[in-house]
């Protein structure tokens, strides 16, 4: 399984911000299983250090972006992307436009995010991360 971490959901674990770290961490470790695979956007990795550096500075806020991208796959922004944003009249926030045709091109099967409104034009699956875990144990039991 292909999924995409929004922004948000990077944030919430790089500053442990709870309750939100309960679930998106369990999301992140995802990336430690065969069965997934777990994207994020360089876009998303430059808010999460900006939220990072200023709860943590600079030093540590690298340092936990180094740890991640052990772990996480970067999808690609690339003029196609770019273009795709542009052109999608439905678009009204470029940045999630940029992050949605990202996880596009990497073939995602879902966005996570805490801001489920903001992929309002999305043709994949958009859930939080609460809603992403359960959804897995309910695939889980079948």
């Amino acid at each position: 399984m292909r999924i995409f971490l929004d922004a948000n959901i990077i944030v919430s674990v790089l500053n442990k911000e709870y309750p939100l770290f309960t679930y998106s961490s369990r999301i992140l470790s995802l990336a430690g299983n065969k069965g997934f695979q777990v994207f994020t956007s360089p876009l998303c990795l430059a808010i999460a250090w900006y939220f990072a550096e200023k709860k943590s500075g600079a030093k540590i806020a690298k340092q936990k972006i180094e740890i991640l991208l052990l772990h996480l796959q970067i999808s690609g922004v690339d003029e196609q992307v770019v273009q795709q944003t542009v052109k999608n009249k439905k678009i009204k926030d470029f940045e999630d436009g940029l992050e949605y045709y990202s996880a596009i091109k990497h073939k995602c099967e879902y966005i996570i995010t805490e801001d489920v409104s903001d992929f309002y034009f999305a043709d994949v699956e958009v859930m939080q991360s609460e809603h992403f875990l359960q959804h897995l144990s309910t695939l889980n039991r079948r």
